[in-house]
């Protein structure tokens, strides 16, 4: 299972707030157990609420062209911390918090770098870079879903 942290790595470079609002899901579906320790605050009644609404809207800017590449370091950097958070809740899952925060991480660097590499050459092929970020909207959107079922 600590597999899935390096998976909502990846969707945390594809679409940041997607996986820690996956995790906040599965925190409080009681599908992680976060109680008592740093990362609690995912299962709290209201997060994944807070943190959905925020994915939310990472789709919909994600869609203007004056949004910023994922690329820049405020960017990458937002993938990098919500990635490692993500993966640091399924690690602790089963019982490493640390290594899944550190696959975590790794993933949301492969995401963010090969998920840009390939919308590039997906908006290339269609022409038009909008087919190309609804494709990597669903990819993230049913990674995230993934993960949550299988935890």
């Amino acid at each position: 299972m600590i597999v899935l942290a390096f998976v909502i790595g990846i969707v945390a470079g594809l679409r940041a707030m997607m996986a820690p609002a996956a995790a906040a899901w599965a925190a409080s579906a009681g599908r992680l157990q976060l109680d008592g320790s740093w990362l609690a605050f995912l299962g709290y009644r209201f997060t994944p609420w807070i943190l959905s609404l925020l994915a939310v809207g990472e789709l919909v800017t994600d869609q203007l062209p004056s949004t910023p590449s994922r690329k820049v370091p405020v960017q990458f950097g937002a993938r990098l911390v919500t990635g490692s958070v993500a993966g640091a809740a399924i690690g602790s899952g089963v019982g490493s918090w640390f290594m899944g925060l550190l696959l975590g991480l790794l993933g949301a660097v492969i995401g963010t770098l090969g998920g840009a590499a390939l919308r590039g050459r997906m908006a290339a092929a269609f022409g038009s870079d909008r087919p190309a970020a609804l494709i990597e909207d669903a990819v993230a959107i049913l990674g995230s879903a993934a993960v949550v079922l299988l935890l």
